[in-house]
């Protein structure tokens, strides 16, 4: 008879989990890992990688998604609530300080320069996390092949993301059915030593039947839609549907649904649409954000607060410039992250039933190999804007400052938070000099 964990208990950790989340989804997940795998035992390791697998199958911020996922597991939807709120909302009112702090006083000389020096830091990050993601997932010719595929078609023939992702799923699947070795992940030892873990009371058994199951999804799909929904519709009623916290909430939305592969993958299609489309921002603006949510805790998708608050600050009409940045960013926060709490809740019991099934880890290999070509795509962009600025000619400050914090990051493993402080400075001391 597994123990229970007690909800205190649990409560006290995913608390104190949002305010030291540093090091984005390959950190947060490490870290996660390492106190409740390794530490505390409250799940084994296999449990803990099919739970990693599922979240990093669906679109949005994987990282989160795992939390309510293991907080679910734990204490069912009320553990999973308390889990993946407190991931995110220290760092809601973090990134909410520093993106009026953007704003406001941005075009100060030497907050400008600080950012300068942020820009190259932000490059070189991408960059790394292109390498270390593509060396866990590309593990052979097949899904090399398939980032290439993937980063051809996003970079050179403007494909849509999601089309590319649905493609490299199905790929998978079928690759699972009639090539399996080519798609299997490595086998990892099991963890020796007991393992404390609870079942939630509302998870189906194996034989629940499908008459059952539908009232509890439809449920869940109801009450999660009326929460994603209302503020959209409560800002279209009052301002108009035209009205850019409409806009703001309806791409969101999509991103939620349709952007495989966490932060990284997320700031490809935030970019086409919020830069290209809507014009709200500039490219260097997001990679602005991204280093911001680089250096606070929580997902680095957090960056869609950024951008909301920018695009609200800028563009919305009749309010001041701080109170409308407040809505889109907490507007685009809140559109970003209900519709994993939905896909948790409703996904989780399924696959708790369907653990080890080949076809869907051969979907997810390949999803993860698309989304290298994507995150490859992100950093040939951020690396452009970076070392061609909008004002001409070539930036050799950041050509230098982009190798070391890459050489620093790759090789000599510095953590990430001192490198983006210190380029940042760099950038203060460069333009002083200059």
């Amino acid at each position: 008879m597994p123990q229970t964990i007690p909800f205190r208990e649990a409560f006290r950790y995913w608390f104190r989990l949002g305010f030291i989340n540093f090091g984005g989804p390959a950190g947060q997940i490490a870290l996660m890992h390492r106190d409740l795998v390794e530490k505390r035992k409250w799940i084994d390791e296999d449990h803990f990688l099919q739970a990693l697998n599922f979240c990093m199958l669906l679109p949005g911020p994987e990282a989160q998604q795992l939390a309510v996922y293991i907080g679910w597991l734990l204490h069912g939807k009320g553990g999973g609530i308390v889990a993946g709120v407190f991931f995110v909302l220290p760092s809601v009112f973090i990134l909410w300080g520093l993106s009026w702090l953007y704003a406001t006083m941005g075009n100060i000389p030497w907050v400008s320069s600080l950012f300068y020096g942020l820009k190259p830091a932000v490059a070189a990050i991408v960059a790394e996390a292109v390498i270390r993601i593509g060396m866990k997932t590309t593990r052979n010719g097949m899904l090399a092949s398939l980032s290439a595929l993937a980063f051809i078609g996003i970079y050179f023939l403007h494909i849509p993301f999601p089309l590319i992702v649905l493609a490299a799923a199905l790929f998978g699947y079928l690759g699972g059915m009639f090539l399996p070795d080519r798609f299997s992940a490595p086998k990892r030892e099991k963890e020796s030593g007991p393992q404390k873990q609870s079942m939630p009371a509302e998870m189906p058994g194996p034989h629940t039947g499908i008459e059952s199951i539908w009232p509890r999804s439809l449920k869940i799909i109801a009450v999660c839609s009326v929460l994603w929904f209302a503020p959209v519709l409560l800002l279209g009623t009052m301002r108009g549907w035209d009205d850019i916290f409409v806009d703001i909430g309806i791409l969101f939305s999509k991103a939620a649904v349709v952007t495989f592969g966490g932060a990284y993958a997320v700031l490809s299609y935030i970019g086409q649409q919020a830069v290209d489309h809507y014009g709200w921002i500039r490219p260097e603006q997001m990679m602005d954000g991204l280093g911001l949510a680089e250096t606070t805790p929580g997902p680095l998708i957090m960056v869609n607060q950024f951008v909301g608050y920018l695009a609200a600050y800028t563009h919305a009409k009749g309010l001041s410039p701080s109170t409308a940045g407040a809505i889109g960013g907490l507007l685009a926060t809140w559109v970003t992250f209900v519709p994993s709490f939905m896909m948790i809740f409703l996904g989780a019991p399924f696959i708790e039933r369907m653990r080890g099934s080949r076809t869907l880890n051969a979907a997810l290999a390949a999803i993860t190999a698309s989304v290298v070509g994507v995150i490859l795509n992100l950093a040939v962009q951020f690396t452009r804007h970076t070392l061609f600025p909008d004002t001409g000619g070539f930036d050799w400050f950041a050509l230098a400052v982009s190798v070391t914090a890459f050489a620093g990051l790759q090789f000599f493993k510095w953590p990430m938070i001192p490198v983006i402080i210190a380029s940042a400075f760099l950038g203060l001391a460069g333009r002083a000099m200059s």
